[in-house]
């Protein structure tokens, strides 16, 4: 049986160099509004995504420009991590999480990790947590998917991580980009069995209450 995962561990979420780094800030602007404690991965390839897509102005302090686009306090429960620092607590089996994420996962990275690579602190952070049996989802984004691609995201379900693609519903009659933003990370929190209210639901009658935070904007 899964049970909700215990909120004073802290949770793993890499942002990696796909398009669709929108979903990731998202997915972490939630989790610091609800006061869920974060360890954060962030490439290189991410931040040029991120200014890319969302014309993010990245200063030098990568953390305190994250969190002041987000419109979070900068004593946010979050935890940025190196990806050359192997003595980082992600990258011990020891370090107890709640489970992590890739999201958005760069097809690159899915290769890192259905093989086992260790190139850097996201590689070894999911080398961990699948290792130690804890829950981890990468939430791939490409379309369409080579017979490559298809073998590595098999390999790492069979592995025991949560294979997910950034694929919007329709059936909660979303009105905004937001709304479909809000679905996918809706669904990515489902599996990690934290609560929301994110999305309408499959023949629930109303849209749910409010959910804490104000939404990311995609265009600051």
């Amino acid at each position: 049986m899964n049970h909700p995962p215990d909120r004073q561990l802290p949770f793993v979420l890499a942002i990696t160099g796909a398009s669709g780094s929108i979903y990731g800030l998202r997915l972490l602007q939630y989790l610091l509004e609800a006061g869920q404690p974060v360890d954060l991965l962030v490439s290189q390839a991410a931040c040029q995504v991120m200014r890319e897509e969302m014309d993010l102005q990245l200063a030098g302090d990568l953390k305190a420009d994250l969190l002041a686009y987000l419109e979070l306090p900068p004593g946010s429960p979050v935890t940025l991590h190196r990806l050359n620092d192997y003595g980082a607590p992600v990258a011990s089996g020891s370090y107890r999480t709640c489970g992590m994420a890739v999201v958005p996962c760069s097809l690159g990275t899915l290769g890192a990790l259905a093989h086992g690579l260790t190139e850097n602190l996201i590689h070894r952070a999911a080398a961990v947590s699948l290792k130690e049996r804890r829950p981890l989802l990468v939430l791939v984004r490409e379309m369409p998917f080579g017979h490559i691609q298809l073998k590595n995201m098999l390999t790492l379900s069979e592995a025991g991580a949560v294979v997910a693609c950034a694929s919007p519903g329709f059936y909660h009659r979303p009105q905004t980009i937001s709304d479909q933003i809000d679905f996918v990370v809706g669904r990515v929190l489902d599996q990690f069995g934290f609560d929301h209210s994110l999305f309408k639901r499959w023949k629930e009658e109303a849209r749910p209450l409010p959910v804490p935070g104000a939404r990311v904007s995609l265009n600051p």
